[in-house]
């Protein structure tokens, strides 16, 4: 194997007859489905995170993530088909490796790419000719020929002739009942054509349908603009809850009259703000990319300012519901329903409920939170337990929020056993004639 056609020849008949050694670095709700779905294609899969915990779950057959059942991760750890180590010279042994490593915000919203940094510094120091490397994690456009391909090319590699580079946006949505890793289309930019083509035909083994693009920095943006798009649209939808609030209109009632139109109009809903891995923090990323071109992205800058400023609107309906009710915010009792970012997950990364207990705090508020999927919120100030929610806790609640619309909750109870309700979600939108509580809506 000494030249490009020959790489190419012998990495596509390894991923025909799935002898092709596939690696994933970082085993979160993005890594460890996508290393899922390349063990059942066939290959031997090995996971690499810095977590020793996870690392010794999944060697025990175990699953972490709600998404992803132990019973499709045991049976795959007992073949042989997938394994974890928290070394990443494991490289050293693979055809390919995934990156699919954090990309979070600095408190200055500013992008961290420490973890891609980190990883493509391990996959450097232990690559070979004839690897692939795909970056999924999502980041600015750029990233992949700026961070990635330098490093390989010190390491004496040769991008497109001896290593085959491409990007490939994740795009997952915890909690989805529908589309998963395996149906959602993925997008691919391969730094060489060869890169593509090889890439394309590994991951159209445990993916259903490839969308090939022009290069890696076009697939960067593709992922950018997919939630540039949501999160300027909640942005204006945001805005326009709470002019309806000033004009004393129901912006629930505004859209879903809007939503009856049968084009030209797509809804989105509000909400006390922007939470979860995706929406509030991809669009500061091409934000800071341009303002190092000298560009203001101003429309990406204005939905953030709208956004941001959500929980501290919340906390002002609420305050004044509990004024309309003879009560001042500091010293009431407030129990906030779902401290995730949305339904029925466990992920508190950029929650808007944490925003909203901030602030409620600050206001001198005593404060309880309920939430089934969020034991405990040790990181926030006070340190805060899930308390239970029942009559007793309902009774005590002199105000209760509804932050995230879980299924697993009771509405129709809650709304006849709480005196005075904040419902930033519209959750009690279909209860019946039993509510008793006063409800105030986003």
């Amino acid at each position: 194997m000494s030249d490009r056609y020959d790489y190419r020849a012998y990495l596509l008949e390894r991923i025909a007859d799935r002898s092709l050694r596939v690696g994933v670095i970082g085993l979160g709700y993005v890594g460890l489905p996508l290393a899922v779905e390349f063990a059942r294609a066939g290959f031997t899969v090995t996971g690499i995170d810095v977590d020793p915990e996870k690392v010794a779950q999944l060697n025990r057959g175990e699953s972490y993530l709600p998404d992803v059942p132990a019973d499709s991760v045991r049976p795959l750890v007992e073949a042989g088909r997938l394994r974890a180590v928290t070394d990443v010279a494991a490289v050293a042994e693979l055809d390919s490796v995934s990156i699919c490593v954090p990309t979070p915000l600095r408190k200055s919203k500013d992008p961290n790419i420490s973890y891609v940094v980190d990883a493509a510094d391990g996959i450097a120091a232990h690559a070979h000719p004839g690897l692939v490397v795909v970056l999924e994690s999502t980041t600015y456009p750029g990233t992949t020929e700026e961070i990635i391909v330098p490093r390989l090319l010190a390491s004496g590699l040769t991008p497109g002739e001896d290593v085959f580079v491409a990007y490939s946006p994740e795009r997952i949505d915890p909690a989805n009942p529908t589309w998963n890793t395996r149906n959602t289309p993925k997008v691919i930019g391969g730094l060489s054509p060869v890169a593509l083509e090889v890439v394309s035909a590994l991951y159209s083994t445990a993916v259903d349908r490839i969308v090939p693009v022009s290069r890696p920095a076009a697939a960067e943006m593709v992922k950018l603009l997919e939630n540039t798009y949501r999160a300027v649209n909640i942005g204006l939808v945001n805005e326009i809850a709470i002019i309806c609030n000033h004009l004393g209109l129901d912006v629930w009632e505004i859209i879903e009259a809007a939503a009856t139109k049968p084009f030209g109009f797509m809804k989105f809903t509000p909400g006390p703000g922007l939470g979860g891995h995706c929406i509030p923090i991809d669009p500061l990323y091409l934000s800071w990319k341009m303002r190092s071109l000298d560009y203001e992205a101003r429309f990406i800058q204005l939905a953030d300012s709208i956004n941001s400023n959500m929980p501290r609107h919340v906390v002002g309906l609420v305050a004044d519901a509990l004024n309309q009710d003879g009560r001042p915010l500091r010293g009431s009792r407030i129990l906030m329903l779902g401290v995730s970012y949305k339904p029925n997950v466990c992920d508190v990364r950029e929650s808007p409920a944490l925003e909203v207990l901030r602030l409620l705090h600050e206001r001198g508020a005593v404060l309880a939170y309920n939430d089934p999927h969020v034991p405990e919120l040790p990181d926030h100030t006070p340190v805060l337990k899930c308390t239970s929610l029942d009559d007793t806790s309902l009774a005590w609640a002199d105000c209760v929020v509804i932050t995230t619309h879980h299924s697993a909750y009771d509405w129709e109870h809650i709304a006849s056993h709480a005196r005075l309700v904040v419902d930033t979600r519209n959750a009690l939108a279909g209860v019946n004639g039993k509510a008793t509580a006063k409800v105030v809506r986003l």
